[in-house]
């Protein structure tokens, strides 16, 4: 058993303010009875599979589901990669695909439309469901999407009609596309005679801010041409006037906005979605794009009889030739467990993976003020700054979002069923919320913003939550709240064999390990790993000091945080990594088993789980042990540990200087005169460089290019193969296709310089100071990648 120590000595590991503690209270009472929602969608209770809506979650099977939804274009990117990559989503946690169907991508010239290569949307879907997705479709016929006239192709919208709307004439040409959808898609709905189809759910059309009656026209004729769904959403944001019961509202939070002016700081809204709020709307989203102010009732969706859902939590963002966000990946964690903590039961978001802007046979399919918008985006470039950049890459909020994902697959029955009690904000005291059912629940704290608005550490922080019939103090003395700290904390949860468990780390999954039940946990950075446990003796404690308050224990590991990190109760074993471990966490299936994977690379699950391998020998813990892979020594009692060789190969190419540095002409231009691209590259510096065969792997082969300036292209020939608004981060571009061409030719780069005195916004932390003209490649680096699966 643990050493029990008196009430009064001080903690080790345990950060103690000295500052009088703030008297943080909350209420958390237990919620009105679950209901039906007030909506025409759902499947017969008795169905196989039966996806319903109630007032606070959606279920499968009567059981409350919290999906996670990720976006990813079919169309852009390459067909050959679809696969591994919706295999990546899964492994990232993500159980719903979204993706548009951008009609110009398929119909460029009226009466040609194309299902071929990347616009083979039934592959995509068959895909998706092989790797064990859901899929959500978004049918537009306007899409946005940053696309070439919302996704119209030119020739609709050159048409006399009125587009968006019950104009038969338009109708006519949305049927006919809608036709050619079903078409394709035929026999993957999910419905009671094909309960195992992938397509659950449908969305129409896209940010339709004032026309109910057309968006409940939209749903009948996608109906009547048999396209069928358990859901059907529509986009709520901007006040949207949304037709009684035939959609489902969903929301978006982003945390910044290319759409934004370039004088533009931090945008207003950006502290709305770090803070917790019943409130679902943001009137700004996609603002830029109406031709009147946004309006609406003032709940803003705070009341509304069915469940808040998500499709747009900006998974990044994308850039403007105006303005260029740098979003963080902490910006794009903290905010999604925000929305969380503030009672989103879908987590969904824009982009999830990035991709390349599509070619057209007569002109480029980007937005760009050429064609009416105010802002001019990149001709191929649509990385967004996702969790799965454009080549594939696993940036650090992929594997931040899945340590939250895990936790909602694992906990989000309790989670759903949980109602957000949220205390009046005041200065100086922190942001928190607590989703509780009376008895028990999850206590959601954030102390994060973007570098350009971050937030001041918090002293003498405790929070006090009053159930029906108890009560829960957290931490048990006064800590610091540090700046950028985010986290959901359990509160009386039941966990293994334990009744209710209170600590200061965050849940992220549990299963049956070597010795019974293991419940893993992340340790918050900057407070002391405190664990509270009712109805406990303390002779059935190891692994921690002990310190009796009434009939609760708190105990206080014995070991740092890590994979070492345990503290054994009741047969149930509780490892509390750091920060750094818990994003190593992956869950899927090896070998026939239900498996939990430590490893700190990018990889996925595919017939194993198949690791991308670094440039160093490494190793990757697991449970159960590998049955095909020599087990070395480790940490702890429950994870194996196995080797991972090397397998990188990394080539640096000789990148020369450009000759010359000019700038950009400055125009302006689009219906809000912002900053136009150039586009005519003619005066612009260009050199040449070489990709040696040898820099080229078997299974992929990614460029990066560090520079600095402000637009780059790079071609093979006549050939764009890839571009970037400069915004401080590296241009990431997948060579494997052209292997072939660069064997015969280099890559030709042409770039314009950045300009002293621009107007363009580009983030303080990253916008050079100099007052010359700045352009240069300061490294480009090929790495040649090898994946080894572990079964």
């Amino acid at each position: 058993m643990g050493e029990v120590l008196s009430g009064e000595q001080p903690k080790e590991g345990k950060t103690i303010s000295q500052t009088p503690p703030v008297q943080n209270v909350i209420r958390a009472s237990a919620p009105p009875p679950v209901a039906a929602a007030p909506l025409e969608m759902g499947d017969a209770a008795d169905a196989v599979h039966s996806i319903r809506v109630t007032t606070r979650y959606v279920t499968v099977d009567g059981r409350p589901w919290i999906p996670v939804m990720g976006e990813y274009h079919f169309c852009r990117d390459r067909p050959e990669r679809w696969e591994r990559e919706l295999r990546k989503m899964r492994s990232g946690g993500v159980t719903v695909l979204a993706t548009y169907l951008i009609w110009n991508a398929h119909e460029d010239v009226e009466g040609e439309i194309r299902w071929d290569g990347h616009r083979d949307v039934r592959r995509f879907v068959e895909l998706a469901d092989r790797a064990g997705l859901k899929v959500m479709l978004r049918i537009g016929p306007w899409a946005h999407g940053e696309s070439r006239n919302g996704g119209f192709p030119d020739w609709l919208q050159e048409l006399p009609i009125t587009h968006r709307s019950n104009d038969p004439a338009y109708l006519a040409h949305v049927e006919r596309w809608y036709r050619a959808i079903e078409e394709q898609v035929r026999g993957l709905f999910h419905t009671p005679e094909n309960p195992a189809g992938p397509i659950v759910g449908i969305q129409v059309d896209n940010e339709l801010y004032d026309n109910g009656p057309h968006l409940a026209t939209l749903r009948d004729l996608a109906e009547s041409v048999g396209m069928r769904a358990s859901l059907w959403t529509a986009t709520g944001w901007g006040g949207a006037e949304l037709p009684p019961g035939r959609v489902l509202p969903v929301y978006a939070g982003y945390p910044d906005g290319f759409w934004e002016e370039s004088t533009t700081g931090w945008p207003d809204f950006g502290a709305a979605h770090f803070s917790y709020s019943t409130v679902r709307d943001d009137l700004t989203v996609g603002a830029d794009l109406r031709s009147s102010e946004a309006s609406s009732d003032g709940a803003l969706g705070a009341d509304d009889p069915w469940p808040f859902v998500t499709c747009e939590l900006g998974g990044g963002m994308a850039v403007a030739y105006h303005r260029r966000p740098l979003v963080d990946p902490d910006d794009v964690a903290s905010l999604a467990l925000a929305k969380v903590g503030s009672g989103s039961s879908w987590q969904g978001y824009y982009m999830y993976h990035g991709g390349l802007q599509v070619d057209g046979r007569a002109s480029s399919l980007q937005e760009s003020q050429a064609t009416g918008y105010p802002n001019d985006v990149p001709v191929r470039d649509y990385d967004f700054f996702a969790p799965l950049g454009t080549v594939g890459s696993q940036r650090p909020h992929f594997h931040k979002l899945r340590q939250q994902h895990l936790m909602l697959d694992a906990f989000g029955a309790q989670i759903a069923g949980a109602t957000t009690t949220i205390p009046n904000p005041r200065e100086g005291r922190p942001r928190w919320a607590v989703r509780s059912d009376g008895q028990r629940g999850f206590l959601f704290a954030n102390n994060h913003q973007p570098a350009i608005a971050a937030l001041p550490g918090i002293d003498g922080v405790q929070f006090d939550v009053e159930l029906d019939g108890s009560r829960v103090r957290v931490p048990a003395e006064p800590v610091t709240l540090p700046s950028g700290a985010y986290f959901a904390w359990p509160l009386r949860q039941r966990l293994g064999t334990l009744a209710a468990v209170t600590a200061t780390a965050q849940l992220i999954t549990q299963f049956d390990g070597p010795r019974g039940p293991v419940v893993l946990l992340a340790a918050t950075t900057g407070i002391g790993v405190e664990i509270q446990v009712e109805k406990v003796r303390a002779d059935d404690v190891a692994g921690a000091k002990i310190e009796a308050r009434g009939e609760t224990l708190i105990l206080r590991p014995d070991s740092a945080p890590g994979t070492g990190c345990e503290v054994e109760i009741a047969g149930t074993t509780l490892v509390i990594l750091d920060q750094a471990t818990a994003e190593s966490v992956w869950r899927g299936e090896i070998d026939g088993r239900d498996s939990v994977v430590l490893w700190p690379g990018s990889g996925w699950f595919e017939g194993g789980f198949r690791a991308v391998l670094g440039d160093r020998e490494s190793s990757i813990d697991v449970w159960p042990p590998l049955r095909h892979t020599e087990m070395r020594p480790g940490e702890g009692s429950v994870f194996s540990r196995h080797a991972v060789p090397a397998g990188a190969h990394l080539t640096a190419l000789d990148a020369p200087a450009f000759a010359s540095r000019p700038a950009a002409p400055l125009r302006h231009g689009g219906s809000a005169g912002r900053l136009s691209a150039p586009t005519d590259f003619s005066e612009a510096a260009t050199l040449s460089l070489a990709v040696p065969r040898e820099a080229f792997g078997e299974e992929s082969t990614v460029l990066a290019l560090d520079w600095r300036g402000d637009v780059m292209r790079v071609h093979i020939g006549d050939q764009l193969i890839a571009d970037q608004f400069w915004y401080g981060r590296p241009l990431e571009i997948d060579l494997q296709p052209y292997r072939d061409a660069l064997a015969d030719e280099p890559l030709t780069i042409r770039a314009f310089a950045w300009a002293p005195h621009t107007g363009v916004y580009v983030d303080s932390r990253v916008r050079p100071a100099s007052d010359q003209p700045i352009l240069e490649i300061r490294s480009a680096v090929v790495t040649a990648a090898s994946t080894r699966a572990f079964t």
